[in-house]
């Protein structure tokens, strides 16, 4: 899954400084789990994957799909599915209807996004509660329904945005099942804090910190930073602080 950030820079406004700068960046096939601290750049960096913001320099390409390129930038956002912190959801529309309805923003014809609607649903196992209205569902429940609007249109790389937050730990379970059950038919890049788990849900860890890439590896690579007297079930934390202490 070429992903390719090229010299990418990003800033809010002229003056402030960099969110990202410069950084060049191409992840692995597989699950990548993107790790930094609040204000690394985590959120604008899978933004500007999903094409929602552009760099200032440098571009981002999904295999040989260039978003900025008018002639691919359709194609680009059909395989490339985003999930936000904070997915919006429109008011009095069933489970169903709400996948529909993105399906068909995604490019999709509305009676090919009606019909492939279930099965994203029951992917993310809520067949149950399809006819029922978005707006009923508990916050988790809702959490993956957005994730079924990232599949309903066959995407082969989502970019999910701290989709475990609020999630009671049943609710994480669930989600960590899920997205181990996506091995093998998505590329999946899921930003988060918490890296409880991390060894048995992905493939790849990427570090980034003020805006640049501190580290790219193996889980095992990553292992291998935490310090020796670090405790078994604590190594990927001590892992990761002394990656970060390394930074500063």
């Amino acid at each position: 899954m070429p992903l390719h950030y090229q010299s990418c820079t990003f800033r809010y406004s002229r003056t402030s400084r960099p969110v990202l700068d410069r950084i060049d960046l191409e992840f692995s096939p597989g699950h990548t789990v993107l790790l930094g601290p609040n204000g690394a750049g985590k959120s604008t960096l899978l933004s500007l994957g999903a094409s929602a913001s552009k760099p200032q320099s440098g571009s981002v390409r999904y295999g040989s799909l260039d978003p900025a390129n008018r002639g691919s930038a359709r194609t680009y956002r059909r395989k490339v599915s985003w999930l936000p912190q904070r997915p919006g959801f429109l008011p009095g529309m069933t489970c169903r209807e709400h996948v529909a309805y993105v399906g068909w923003l995604k490019g999709m014809r509305e009676r090919d996004a009606w019909r492939a609607a279930p099965e994203a649903i029951e992917r993310v196992g809520l067949a149950d509660r399809m006819n029922d209205k978005v707006k009923t569902l508990s916050g988790g429940q809702q959490q993956r329904i957005a994730l079924a609007q990232s599949l309903v249109h066959e995407a082969e790389l989502l970019l999910l945005d701290e989709p475990a937050v609020g999630l009671d730990p049943h609710q994480r379970r669930r989600f960590l099942d899920l997205l181990i059950s996506l091995r093998g038919s998505v590329h999946v890049i899921v930003s988060t804090h918490d890296i409880g788990d991390l060894d048995e849900a992905f493939d790849e860890v990427v570090v980034l910190e003020s805006g640049r890439a501190r580290f790219k590896g193996t889980v095992e690579e990553f292992d291998a930073h935490a310090r020796p007297d670090a405790a078994p079930g604590r190594r990927l934390e001590s892992a990761y602080a002394s990656l970060l202490e390394a930074a500063e």
